[in-house]
């Protein structure tokens, strides 16, 4: 070193400037969440399977004609297009926990009034109020998976799917045992599952004061404003959704008398309903977590759509020989739905995103399914026969199939957006 250099100091270290990560949901939240989406799940379709098997009873005691039975099955879906658009707002202000224990409430009220306020016009509004209730719980349970369950989409998805088609199942099988054993009254064995909506209230009052959700980047983490119909994306996704959906409520309002049609009991009916709805309680669990090791879930919609045209086709040729078989292959079909909730969990990278892509395909998909049921209704009553509704249910898989292939490339609305 030469005499006229000055010396270089290096500078100090610099203090660490790391945050402590926050800590995560402790296990006994988690567990309680878990129970929440169980049993929430268990009751976002009694409400309207327990009908299916007493329609013709209902029908008849309140004087409805053909064309309004094809009504109340039309009811489901608006009450979810119309009320599903509110869930974000309302989770945004209350809570997404606080939400769907109201949620849980409304629809024990709306079960426990439907059958005793008299007259049509007070059914359709007690069974809005039911719904009003499952229209928001369904939006804010994919939400609720990504917030405290963001690295097991797949999974915990598949166990409330796997509880709602357990739900779906036995208000099909049981509603028509249980109205014999309490004396016969369809009254009665419509009111009863109020008692299960109550009890699924409980596990959601420890989350009524939570705002956020569990911490972490999928919950806490904002996202950037997104212009949601900019997605083809989320157009495919809702158009799927929306295909399924008038394909599920077709089979839940009108299989059990496509049944009784063909000289079948209103008992076996109804089980047969439940074969239906119980096939999704397996391949609910199933699906979602193929689905999300897969890439692309093109395949597993191409074989869904395969299953409903063969069963559509059982039911025209031979509804009362093959019944148990259509049954099966129609159940297989209908797991469209857990395949729908995966792609929404799927196809946005962030809490905030997938709030809007829920709402946004499960109100846009409920309100397109809105004239499939009552369109049945119509048709039935105006043709005397199964043959036009049964053509028009097939149709409509080619579009669904369609939309389910494009929603299920593998892309996020961000990216879209």
């Amino acid at each position: 070193m030469r005499h006229d250099e000055t010396p270089t100091l290096s500078p100090p270290a610099a203090p660490s400037t790391t945050v402590p990560k926050s800590p995560g949901p402790s296990p006994w939240m988690l567990r309680i969440v878990t129970i929440g989406l169980v049993l929430a799940a268990l009751n976002l379709r009694p409400a309207i399977t327990s009908l299916g098997p007493l329609l013709e009873e209902v029908r008849d005691s309140l004087h409805m004609s053909g064309s309004v039975a094809g009504l109340l099955t039309s009811v489901p879906p608006l009450c979810f297009a119309v009320f599903g658009f509110m869930a974000p707002r309302l989770a945004r202000r209350f809570g997404p926990g606080a939400i769907v224990c109201a949620g849980m409430a409304a629809i024990t009220a709306g079960l426990l009034l439907r059958p005793f306020v008299g007259g049509t016009a007070g059914f359709l509004a007690a069974s809005a109020l039911a719904l009003m209730g499952i229209a928001v719980s369904n939006v804010l349970m994919p939400v609720i998976v990504k917030r405290w369950f963001p690295d097991r989409v797949g999974t915990v998805t598949g166990l409330y799917s796997m509880a709602l088609a357990l739900g779906t199942a036995l208000a099909a099988a049981l509603t028509v045992p249980v109205t014999d054993a309490l004396g016969g009254s369809w009254r009665t064995g419509l009111a009863v599952w109020a008692g299960l909506a109550a009890v699924a209230i409980l596990p959601w009052i420890p989350l009524v004061r939570d705002r956020g959700g569990a911490s972490g980047p999928a919950a806490g983490a904002p996202a950037p404003a997104l212009r949601i119909t900019r997605s083809r994306t989320s157009w495919a996704l809702a158009c799927f959704f929306g295909l399924q959906a008038t394909a599920a409520y077709i089979t839940m309002g009108w299989m059990p008398q496509i049944f009784r049609d063909a000289g079948i009991p209103a008992g076996t009916a109804g089980v047969l309903l439940a074969v239906t709805m119980a096939m999704g309680v397996p391949l609910a669990f199933v699906i979602p977590r193929v689905a999300s090791r897969l890439r692309t879930q093109g395949p597993i919609v191409l074989v869904l759509s395969g299953c409903g045209l063969l069963g559509y086709a059982g039911l025209y040729l031979a509804p009362a020989g093959g019944a148990w078989l259509w049954a099966l292959l129609l159940g297989i079909a209908n797991c469209a739905f857990p395949l729908a909730l995966t792609m929404i969990g799927m196809r946005s990278r962030s809490g905030a995103g997938v709030v809007r892509l829920s709402a946004f395909a499960q109100s846009t998909g409920y309100l397109l399914s809105i004239p499939g049921p009552l369109l049945v209704g119509v048709l039935y009553q105006h043709s005397g026969g199964w043959g036009l509704p049964l053509a028009l249910m097939a149709a409509l898989l080619v579009p669904q199939t369609v939309a389910g292939m494009l929603a299920g490339r593998d892309r996020t609305i961000e990216d879209e957006c």
